[in-house]
């Protein structure tokens, strides 16, 4: 693999990883299975995850 191709499949996981957290924080809020307190902690990762993705961008 190229060294682009590996920086785009990475800046893609952290972009799904990213999705996933804030889709996963709706759902179990909304269904009642997940606690505020445990809900920030979720979302850190996701924005940081956002956050790398964007550092890797041109």
């Amino acid at each position: 693999m190229e060294k682009k191709s590996v920086r785009e499949i990475v800046n893609v996981v952290f972009r799904a990883i990213t999705l996933a957290m804030g889709v996963a924080v709706v759902v179990l809020s909304s269904i009642g299975e997940l606690e505020p307190e445990k809900a920030v902690p979720l979302l850190g990762i996701g924005l940081a995850c956002a956050g790398v993705a964007l550092m890797n961008q041109k």
